[in-house]
């Protein structure tokens, strides 16, 4: 492997437990398969609980007197009535209201924040404008690996570890808690539709070995959910797709703005400015041309290929391109993901997707997330 891919404080256990596959986000490995199929893990994921390595997801980290000033001017989310403890999903945007990283926003303090990113580079975008506005602020990548506890037994198992305050923590909350003398941030958040939570692990200042930490902090967990029946897991495309959840470079990229991506509920303060403002109050004005929409269709069961699958109108024209889909055990069909031109999105509308071996068959455009 070459160095310039990053193995995790966990990459020891994930390798111990099986990992399948690997695929690399944020140029840090992010395990992609177990030994079991996708459906058989999604089965356990909504059911049980697993262990996520999610060291990937990266942390910018901006302190100092202008940090929230900063943080503001990258983000049309307010971020003026935010609470240290608070998590934010924010969508950051370049200059053309392109959407560039959907990141989870954690206040630690007043002047300290972490955006803990998507697979794009905000790092470097955060240090060009603080050096361009002359900010002081001081931004770094910390050595913070998180590791997600999902399903719905994630909670019994948290307070097994960590304790009865686990209860207190409120979705899209965090708390600091002590494990083994160090202090860690858990928040009740994580990439699936479950319950669950993230622990933001940081061996802090040198005093601990990182990697020695790291995988104890994994085996306690794994030991704790043993009565759990836990398994290692990571973030599940069924599950993903069924909770309306879109993954960065994948549903959307830069040329996709926050509108298109059904993000309104983040874009409605006009008070602060925020780069990409102007190109995104013309797109409003203007209106929009297609949204992401989740799509159900027939056919034999669909098997990811990285292949986009055309979504048609009844009269055969193009609407959109389905980016992620599978099939889904619950619903018994197909699922997917596509932007879909304006005068087609609406819930219900007939739609025919075409399939890998060129095959047209039925669908509909359903919400996102997905019916219950």
């Amino acid at each position: 492997m070459s160095r310039r891919i990053r193995g995790t404080p966990y990459t020891g256990m994930v390798e111990k437990h099986g990992v399948s596959d690997f695929t690399v986000v944020n140029h840090m490995l992010l395990p992609k398969g177990f030994k079991n199929s996708v459906e058989t893990d999604y089965w356990h994921l909504s059911k049980e609980v697993q262990i996520w390595d999610v060291s990937c997801q990266r942390q910018v980290q901006i302190s100092g007197p202008d940090a929230s000033k900063l943080v503001q001017r990258l983000t049309p989310r307010s971020i003026t009535k935010m609470e240290t403890g608070k998590c934010f999903y924010i969508p950051i945007l370049n200059e053309n209201a392109g959407m560039i990283n959907d990141p989870v926003l954690l206040k630690l303090d007043d002047d300290m924040f972490w955006i803990s990113i998507a697979d794009s580079d905000i790092l470097l975008w955060a240090k060009a404008y603080a050096l361009g506005l002359n900010l002081n602020v001081n931004i770094q990548e910390p050595d913070v690996y998180p590791l997600a506890i999902q399903g719905p037994k994630s909670e019994s198992l948290m307070i097994k570890v960590f304790g009865e305050d686990i209860k207190k923590i409120k979705f899209f909350n965090f708390r600091i808690m002590d494990f083994e003398g160090t202090k860690q941030v858990v928040a009740r958040s994580g990439y699936s539709k479950q319950d669950g939570f993230e622990i933001y692990f940081k061996a802090y200042d040198g005093h601990f070995d990182t990697i020695e930490m790291g995988e104890k902090l994994w085996k306690t967990i794994w030991d704790a959910g043993q009565e759990f029946n836990i398994s290692p897991g990571c973030p599940n495309l069924i599950d993903r797709i069924e909770g309306g959840l879109m993954s960065y470079g994948n549903d959307f990229t830069k040329e996709n703005n926050p509108f298109e991506c059904n993000l309104d509920r983040y874009c409605k303060s006009s008070e602060h400015n925020f780069i990409g403002k102007k190109a995104l109050e013309k797109i409003k004005k203007k209106g929009l041309k297609q949204k992401m929409r989740g799509v159900m269709f027939d056919g034999k069961p669909y098997k990811p290929n990285g292949k986009l699958l055309p979504v048609l109108s009844k009269n055969k024209k193009i609407i959109g391109r389905i980016t992620s889909g599978i099939f889904s055990p619950k619903y018994k069909k197909n699922i997917g993901l596509s932007m879909i031109s304006k005068g087609y999105w609406n819930e219900n509308e007939k739609i025919i997707v075409e399939t890998s071996d060129g095959k047209l068959v039925k669908g509909i455009i359903t919400t996102m997330p997905f019916p219950k």
